[in-house]
């Protein structure tokens, strides 16, 4: 299924806009577009909602017969156990988070033995909890972690509800190639994060910046993602996310995410 998430209206929730979007607002924008999934991912407002205001956006989410998945950061106990409890207000089927500041122990390294088995260990005592609910959690590639050592760790803990969230444009960081990405996660993917990348040269010639661009504009080869992971055909979400640089004024910046998201999805569907 194809959905989106936060991070395709990253400005319109920003308080860089006159009049910030709210969450329901993106599941109403969502349902607009014909999406019926949306992933509520590293949306900070989430952590400080009332129950009352939870159990109300969850509500508007079903009256729209739109599916959610939550993404947060961090795996601790507490951590997850609260969102397994968010999952269960948003009938959420998965549960996206990165590891902590450094890796949280995965890199291979002698150094890091101690943490990475505490990282099992936790993962190894919550997960039950989630096999119990039929809710996934998703591990996302990123620049902090090679990700041979995620996937590694996802295959040593052994559990029918971890896996990875593919995202191939954090791990550019690390020097790793997206397709190298892609082909180590390919047999632990639960779930993928859609957005193009491409570099610019800076004013003067002293550099590149390296952000987003409208899928299929960039240089990402999402037809050779496709075609290792098989999504469709898995069953795995495809969430469309952006990396869109501030436009220089509030109204040509959404217009922009807006039309980024257009072309995304244009390209996704004509692609199924």
């Amino acid at each position: 299924m194809i959905g989106l998430g936060s991070y395709a209206f990253f400005w319109e929730h920003s308080d860089r806009v006159a009049e910030p979007l709210s969450l329901v607002g993106a599941f109403e924008r969502t349902r607009e577009l014909g999406i019926g999934l949306f992933q509520i991912c590293d949306f900070a407002p989430l952590d400080r909602m009332s129950d009352r205001h939870l159990a109300d956006a969850a509500r508007a989410a079903r009256d729209l017969g739109l599916s959610v998945e939550l993404g947060t950061k961090g795996v601790s106990a507490e951590h997850l156990g609260r969102y397994l409890a968010l999952a269960e207000t948003f009938d959420a089927r998965l549960v996206r988070t990165m590891l902590g500041a450094g890796g949280a122990g995965v890199p291979g390294d002698a150094s890091a033995a101690g943490a990475r088995a505490d990282t099992i260990a936790t993962l190894r005592g919550i997960l039950p909890s989630f096999e119990a609910a039929g809710v996934t959690l998703a591990l996302e590639t990123y620049e902090q972690v090679a990700t041979a050592d995620l996937a590694a760790l996802v295959r040593e803990v052994d559990s029918p509800r971890l896996g990875i969230c593919l995202d191939p444009a954090n791990v550019v960081a690390r020097l790793e190639h997206p397709r190298t990405c892609v082909e180590t996660a390919a047999d632990v993917v639960v779930a993928v994060h859609v957005k193009d990348f491409a570099f610019a040269r800076q004013p003067g010639w002293v550099g590149f910046t390296y952000s987003g661009a409208p899928l299929g504009t960039g240089l990402h080869d999402y037809a050779h993602l496709r075609e290792t992971v098989r999504p469709a055909e898995r069953g795995i979400n495809e969430v469309v996310e952006h990396w869109l640089p501030w436009q220089g004024d509030a109204e040509t910046t959404v217009r922009t995410e807006r039309e980024w998201t257009r072309i995304t999805l244009e390209h996704l569907r004509s692609s199924q």
